[in-house]
C-alpha cells in the first residue's frame, strides 16, 4: 500500500501512522528481549560487575521464589532496549523526516547512528565509572558492625534506571542535532543561555545521582555539560542557518553577471 503524503493526510491518519510505527517499534523489543534471554547468564555477570569494582564479593540474595526467574528477563529486556535502539530511532526519524526538506532527509543514518552511539555511551560511562564510584563512596558508611547483603532486585532496578538516565542524558548532542536541522534552534540561541546549561546539569546530576557528595554529581555533571557544548558545535556545522548561508553564496556570486 502506498504511503500517502502527509500534507493529504489527516490527523486520525498521523496517528494511525504513529500507532504502526509504535507495534513495530515493541515488536523489535521483544525480539531484541528473545535475542538477549540466551545470554542471561552472561548479561548478569556483567550487570554486577560494578558492585565487585566497587569491593562487594559477597553474593547476592533474594526473597521470593519466583525471583531469580523475573530478574533474567527484566535483564534481558533492557538489554534488548539497547540491541533495539538503532531500530527505534529510525522508525522515529521515519515518522518526523515527512516534515522535513529533501535533502535534509538523507541525515536518517548519522541521526541514527549518533542515537544509538551515544544511547551506547551514556550506558558504558555509568557502568565502567560512574556506578562504581557511587558504590564505593555509599559502602563507605557501613562500617565494621554492618555487614552489606544486596537484595539482587533493588540492586538492577538502582542499576538499570541509573543507566537508561544516563543513555538518555547521552542524546542531547542528537537532540539539538535534530533541532538545528529543523531549525527550531541556533548556535548563537544555544550559546545564550549557557549559564542556565550549567545550572541545570547540576540539578539533573543530584536527581539522578542517589548521593549528596559533590564529586560524584560533578562527574555526571561534567559529561552533561560537555555534551550540550559539543552539541552546540554539531548545531554550528549542520544547523539550517549555516545550509542556507552556504546556499545564498552562489546566488550573490551571479548576480553582477546577471545584471550584465
Amino acid at each position: 500500500m502506498a504511503r500517502l503524503h502527509p500534507d493529504t493526510m489527516t490527523f486520525l491518519e498521523h496517528l494511525d501512522e504513529l500507532r504502526q510505527r509504535l507495534v513495530r517499534c515493541a515488536l523489535a523489543l521483544v525480539a531484541g528481549t528473545a535475542v538477549c534471554w540466551s545470554f542471561r547468564e552472561r548479561i548478569f555477570h556483567v550487570m554486577t560487575q560494578p558492585m565487585r569494582d566497587a569491593g562487594f564479593k559477597d553474593s547476592f540474595i533474594y526473597t521470593s521464589p519466583a525471583e531469580a526467574l523475573m530478574l533474567y528477563m527484566k535483564m534481558a529486556f533492557f538489554v534488548g532496549i539497547f540491541l533495539a535502539s538503532p531500530y527505534v530511532l529510525w522508525e522515529m526519524w521515519g515518522f518526523i523526516s515527512p516534515g522535513l526538506h529533501k535533502h535534509e532527509k538523507t541525515w536518517a543514518v548519522p541521526f541514527v547512528g549518533m542515537g544509538s552511539t551515544f544511547f551506547a555511551l551514556g550506558a558504558v560511562f555509568g557502568h565502567c565509572f560512574l556506578f562504581p564510584l557511587t558504590f564505593r563512596f555509599l559502602g563507605e558508611f557501613g562500617g565494621a558492625d554492618m555487614k552489606f547483603l544486596p537484595k539482587i532486585d533493588e540492586y538492577y532496578s538502582f542499576y538499570s534506571w541509573f543507566l537508561l538516565g544516563l543513555g538518555l542524558v547521552f542524546q542531547i548532542p542528537v537532540v539539538i542535532f535534530v533541532l538545528a536541522r529543523i531549525g527550531l534552534v541556533t548556535p548563537r540561541f544555544l550559546l545564550k543561555g549557557w549559564k542556565w546549561v550549567i545550572l541545570g546539569a547540576f540539578v539533573a546530576s543530584a536527581f539522578i545521582t542517589p548521593t549528596a557528595d559533590m564529586v560524584i554529581q560533578s562527574a555526571l555533571a561534567l559529561p552533561m555539560i560537555g555534551l550540550y557544548f559539543f552539541g552546540v558545535g554539531v548545531a554550528w556545522l549542520f544547523g539550517r542557518e549555516r545550509r542556507h548561508a552556504e546556499d545564498a553564496l552562489p546566488v550573490e556570486a551571479e548576480a553582477p553577471s546577471a545584471a550584465r
